[in-house]
Formats: C-alpha cells, structure tokens, sequence
C-alpha cells in the first residue's frame, strides 16, 4: 500500500496516517507496523512520532496473517445470520469462545472453522471480533474476511454495534441506571476484573424490565466491552448477576449452574453495505426455568411489578 501524502496529511503524525488507513485500521496496529519495520517513508524507516511532510511517499507493508493450525471440530451453537461476509452465531453456555490456556480444543473457534471465518492477525482467533465469557450465552458477530474483520472492529471501536444482554440480578435497582466506572485487573487477584481508577473507560446502561421480589430482570446495554464488564459494574452497584460464582454471591439460586446472563440482541450496519443488521437470540432452556422459578417465588403478595 502507498500514499502519497498531500495537504491533509502534511504535518500529522506517522501513526495517525497510516492507522487511518483502511487496510490498516487502528493507530496501535500502525505503531506495531512501524516499529517492525514495516512503513517506510520515502524508502526509509522512520519513528512513529514522524511528521509528514507533503510529497513523502509512505509504504505499507502488512504482514500476512500465518495460518490458523487449529482443526475443525463439532461445536453446539446456531447460526441465526450470515452471508458471504460475516456470521451471527448463538453461543450455548459452556463453551469458551477461543483458545485460551486450559482451553485447547472444543472452543466456539473450532466449531467456527467450518464456516470460512476469516480475519484478523491472531491465526487462534480467526474472525473473531468480540467475545463472550464462557458461561454466559447469545450472539457474536464473527468476520469472514479481513476486510470483514477490519470494518466489524472498527464499527465496535465506534460503538456502533448495539450489544443488548437479558440479566437477573440480586435486588431492585432503580428503573434506568448508567454505570460509568474503569474496569482493570484486580490487583489481589488476578484472575478477576475490578474496578479501578487507573483502569480502563467502561460504561454499562442497565433497564429494568420486570421486578421478581428479591430479585429483577433488567436489560444490560453495552457501550464499551472491557472483559467481565457486565458482571463486574453490576456487583458494584450492588445488584450482583443471579447464579454468577465469581462476582455474585457464590452460591447457587434458581437451580441455575452459571450466571443469568445472555446476549439477547446485536444489531449494527453491515459492514460492506450499510444496511441494517439485527438479530436476536431467546432466553436458552436454562434461564427460561430459572425466569419461572423467579416468577413464582415473587407471585405470592409481591403486586404486579414493572413489566
């Protein structure tokens, strides 16, 4: 790839150019390009703080992603979308979306393989654009192609994908609640998520849908995506996810073996035609006997609720 930079490029920063670029896609895989060696301004290597200046030709020269050496497997999930570019799957409970430490095989990855997904520079992660913790349920948008991947991950950098989640949590919060606290690793236990002023943005909208008694259902609205975002925010404002063992109050309830939590519905432009895209996903088996066993311990005097 090259340009040639003009006018609107003469001044800025290297780094801001080139991850610009569409081929590119972000500032951070632009730094990661230059420091590799891999952008050269007019034939030579330069920093990424290097300011343009017009007529300097800058070539690009991307790294192919190495194969994926992972092979297909039969993984349970259900295609609710797809076409020539992208897939919407049903994650079931259970099933670990990549391969992690501890998780070699039988991962939503592996399952995918079978269905041309493409895209991005980790040959463990082909096509994947978000995730989903193991236990918990719904929809992911996945690329079948780079450019696929590219356009999907840069419309989620953009918040321009609508992540909306189905939770039972533990209390009654208020009917609409914003939950605008940094999420970073906790620093006594590092297996865990925490909130953390030196950590990342997050930000959670919550709307309740229906009171259970001591419990209620509410509508979880994602609009950055830090990992365990949901579960961690929801246990910060006191109102901990029904069923979760690491961040609710690690025991059962509701007969439930894992959290309450389900990606209910995505919705997004296409990232080739701009079209609307929106899918939804029903409560699995499971929550829909928890949501009944809910409902009938809230029915003796507990009034009609908010539905």
């Amino acid at each position: 790839m090259r340009l040639r930079a003009g006018p609107e490029e003469a001044g800025r920063r290297l780094d801001a150019v080139v991850g610009a670029m569409e081929a590119v896609g972000s500032r951070a895989e632009a730094q990661r390009l230059i420091a590799s060696g891999r952008v050269l301004v007019d034939g030579a290597a330069r920093p990424k703080r290097h300011l343009l200046a017009a007529g300097e030709q800058v070539e690009v020269r991307p790294e192919a992603a190495p194969p994926s050496e992972l092979e297909p497997e039969a993984v349970p999930m259900t295609v609710r979308y797809e076409d020539e570019h992208l897939l919407v799957v049903d994650k079931p409970a259970g099933v670990v979306t990549h391969p992690s430490a501890g998780h070699a095989g039988g991962t939503l990855v592996h399952g995918l393989l079978a269905h041309a997904v493409a895209g991005g520079a980790d040959p463990s992660r082909p096509g994947i654009v978000h995730r989903l913790d193991r236990d918990t349920s719904g929809l992911l948008v996945v690329a079948r192609s780079e450019r696929a991947h590219r356009r999907l991950q840069r419309l989620l950098r953009d918040r321009r994908v609508e992540r909306h989640y189905l939770a039972l949590v533990h209390g009654a919060p208020p009917p609409a609640l914003t939950i605008d606290r940094p999420i970073g690793r906790d620093r006594r236990n590092r297996t865990r998520m925490a909130i953390d002023a030196e950590g990342r943005e997050a930000v959670t909208h919550v709307r309740v849908l229906e009171r259970l008694g001591r419990m209620t259902l509410v509508e979880v609205r994602l609009e950055t995506g830090r990992t365990h975002q949901i579960r961690v925010h929801l246990e910060a404002a006191g109102h901990p996810v029904v069923g979760d063992r690491v961040y609710g109050r690690r025991q059962p309830d509701l007969g439930l073996e894992r959290q309450f939590l389900h990606a209910a519905r995505l919705a997004f432009p296409h990232p080739e035609s701009g079209e609307p895209v929106e899918v939804r996903s029903p409560l699995p088996h499971d929550l829909e006997l928890a949501l009944a066993r809910a409902r009938r311990e809230a029915a003796p005097g507990d009034g009609p609720g908010l539905r």
